[in-house]
């Protein structure tokens, strides 16, 4: 089955909605009669609790303009959780308090060497799992389940086609109607504005470290009360690694440049010519859709 064409059809479709421009574009084509087969049973979006006002603000629209409901489903605060101690309870290190490396964030060690991103199961624990949860539920899917009874409809488009993945559940399989269509994050835009529609905001946790360092600029010059929690949420990350995290032996940062999100002039040649990480790094291809 080639992932160009639309696979069979099965018992339910679900929509993975992330509420930013490619995914919102897909759901209202699909009230538009735009997408062949079957309209999807549901959107399901993934909550973090930690994407800005105007994506909320976009949800409650959406969710009024389309024929299918929309599910929202959460981990919880993944914020907090981020900052949040914890107590080892077995093991060698029992006793010790220590921090989980959820979010992909960079760190420097002593020596001044820069590493990659040293935490990234953010999006398979507060997206992914949370919306195969809410399939199992609404599909009712048993136990050991292998019939594929499930279509999830991701909403990658030709731009991103590297981000494309295998359902790694048997019950379900994935489309991508974006990619059928070839349509372009451009296209969506175009079609938005061609149906009278306003453009939807940019879907991600506002402090995420796979920001472009224009995504950045954007947050400040656009949403500073979003850009100073990000500052402040890059200080309580590092201080709270240093405090309770000893055996990561490096100080974490938001930014790949290793340094401290109010001390980067995002502004100069230097950061624009810096590498910059944005959601083509990012492993599960379903943030920022």
């Amino acid at each position: 089955m080639s992932a160009f064409d639309p696979p069979p059809e099965t018992q339910y479709t679900f929509l993975n909605l992330g509420a930013g421009v490619q995914s919102s574009a897909l759901a209202l084509m699909a009230k538009h009669g735009e997408i062949s087969g079957k309209m999807p049973d549901a959107a399901i979006f993934a909550d973090t609790q930690a994407e800005p006002d105007d994506v909320y603000d976009w949800l409650d629209w959406l969710e009024g303009e389309l024929p299918f409901p929309v599910h929202r489903v959460t981990k919880g605060d993944l914020t907090k959780d981020c900052l949040t101690t914890r107590t080892i309870s077995r093991g060698q290190n029992k006793g010790v308090s220590h921090v989980q490396n959820i979010i992909p964030a960079f760190g420097i060690l002593p020596d001044g060497t820069k590493t990659a991103a040293i935490g990234r199961s953010c999006t398979a624990d507060y997206k992914v799992q949370q919306i195969i949860r809410k399939i199992r539920e609404l599909a009712d899917i048993k136990r050991g389940q292998k019939e594929v009874t499930v279509t999830q409809w991701i909403g990658i488009s030709w731009d991103e086609i590297q981000r494309m993945k295998q359902a790694s559940h048997k019950f379900t399989q994935h489309r991508w109607p974006l990619i059928e269509k070839r349509y372009t994050r451009e296209h969506c835009k175009q079609w938005m504005r061609k149906h009278g529609y306003p453009e939807p905001p940019r879907s991600a946790c506002y402090y995420c470290p796979f920001h472009s360092d224009s995504e950045w600029r954007r947050l400040r010059d656009d949403q500073p009360e979003f850009f100073a929690k990000a500052i402040q949420f890059d200080k309580d990350l590092r201080k709270v690694h240093k405090e309770h995290n000893p055996t990561l032996k490096m100080e974490v940062y938001l930014h790949n440049s290793c340094k401290p999100l109010d001390e980067i002039d995002f502004d100069s040649d230097e950061d624009k010519g810096q590498m910059t990480f944005d959601f083509q790094s990012e492993c599960e291809g379903m943030c920022g859709i």
